[in-house]
């Protein structure tokens, strides 16, 4: 499979048929207790969930048992979860942000997995598996990884004389080429703060000493880095913090920049640009670092978990026993793009063909997992707000970091002293 065939069919999968969410199987066996259906809350994008759907329903029936899917808004799946969980309703299995997992743990509201043949760890990528860990026991399966890379316009490089950089000085060197601000589009969310932090050998947390770290000296010099290159004439961003994300696809799309920072879940809708007619057009790299070579991307990706005071729990593990196999992953992986978690999929030669999940396996093998504490998904509003503040020139970033380390410690985790 040659890379400019496989990008344009992984462009074309907007063409596949939407499926029906409402899956009717042969209605076999099921649990002990008889409830022979299950709820799935899917919370993919509209580019996904047609796959997943065709999964779900070849799951359902070979496991002779009914599932029903349900596509539940992503940014509103959590909240929504944890209402109906709380009151014994909502689904028997969701698709959670690695995130959510310790907050569902330690709510008593997902299904303990320890005890199960789920989990067995012995297949999956390391970094994905310990998002399913919380306090030494298993409460999720791997659904899929993923992690931030260098998304660049060949085009625009070749026609520069301009070779994909591995260090942010390299991005600053290529500004003049590449037409200064042209040269890439920073998005001033939290999550897209992390390679710049991470690359400068900091973090938000050492969740074992119970420290603050998202204000010392190496986080600081991290986002000081980021704002020197907007200093510096080589970068551009948004003003706000609402439109950041939709100004920086809408930018590349056009061929108005020529290097941004996104993950595989973005490449589907990259490539529906005017930019990326030709699919091969759209190049893909580690993120830079301040020496070639770091990983400094963090890890993200979802899981799947069973809700606690599930009736169709045993149906529940099958399903995602089916839906977390080598073969589901690789299905997932050959049409989408996305990054599987097991090792064994990796290995099929559909994957290794496929070419975003090879662009982007050397920068999942280094990419860095997050803090995996219930209170880990409070991190990132407050640091959205410190970096969009100092990309925007707003405050110095040692000031927006402490502002940061305080309401951690004040508000999010008192139990932890800063540095």
């Amino acid at each position: 499979m040659t890379r400019r065939n496989s990008l344009s069919a992984i462009s074309a999968m907007g063409l596949v048929s939407a499926l029906a969410l409402a899956a009717c199987g042969s209605g076999g066996a099921g649990d002990a207790n008889g409830d022979t259906t299950l709820t799935y809350w899917d919370t993919s994008g509209p580019n996904e969930s047609p796959v997943f759907a065709e999964i779900a329903q070849g799951c359902a029936e070979a496991g002779g048992y009914d599932v029903t899917i349900e596509q539940v808004a992503f940014d509103q799946a959590i909240n929504n979860y944890k209402t109906a969980a709380q009151a014994g309703q909502g689904p028997d299995v969701l698709r959670a942000e690695v995130a959510w997992v310790p907050q569902l743990a330690e709510g008593g509201l997902v299904q303990d997995l320890s005890d199960t043949d789920l989990a067995d760890s012995a297949d999956f990528l390391a970094t994905p598996w310990s998002s399913t860990q919380y306090d030494g026991r298993t409460y999720a399966v791997p659904q899929v990884t993923d992690t931030l890379a260098l998304l660049y316009n060949r085009e625009l490089l070749a026609e520069a004389g301009v070779e994909p950089p591995t260090t942010w000085a390299e991005v600053e060197e290529s500004a003049e080429a590449l037409g200064g601000e042209s040269t890439i589009f920073l998005n001033n969310d939290a999550y897209y703060a992390l390679p710049f932090i991470y690359g400068a050998g900091g973090d938000l947390l050492d969740t074992e000493n119970q420290e603050i770290l998202v204000n010392a000296t190496e986080a600081v010099d991290g986002l000081s880095t980021a704002k020197d290159l907007l200093d510096a004439g080589a970068a551009q961003t948004a003003l706000d913090q609402g439109n950041s994300y939709g100004n920086m696809k809408a930018a590349f799309t056009a061929g108005d920049v020529a290097m941004i920072i996104d993950g595989p879940w973005a490449i589907a809708e990259l490539l529906d640009g005017a930019a990326f007619e030709d699919p091969e057009n759209l190049g893909i790299a580690p993120v830079p670092g301040p020496t070639d070579g770091e990983g400094n991307s963090p890890v993200g990706g979802h899981d799947y978990v069973i809700r606690q005071g599930s009736s169709a729990t045993e149906s529940a593990q099958d399903f995602i026993a089916c839906m977390s196999s080598t073969e589901s992953q690789i299905t997932i992986a050959t049409e989408l793009g996305l990054l599987p978690t097991r090792e064994s999929a990796y290995e099929d030669e559909a994957v290794i063909d496929q070419p975003i999940v090879s662009a982007f396996s050397p920068v999942i093998e280094q990419a860095r997992p997050r803090p995996w504490i219930p209170e880990g998904g409070e991190l990132f509003d407050p640091l959205k707000i410190a970096y969009s503040d100092i990309l925007a020139g707003n405050v110095e970033p040692q000031a927006a970091l402490d502002e940061v380390a305080t309401t951690y410690r004040d508000t999010i985790l008192t139990d932890y002293s800063v540095n």
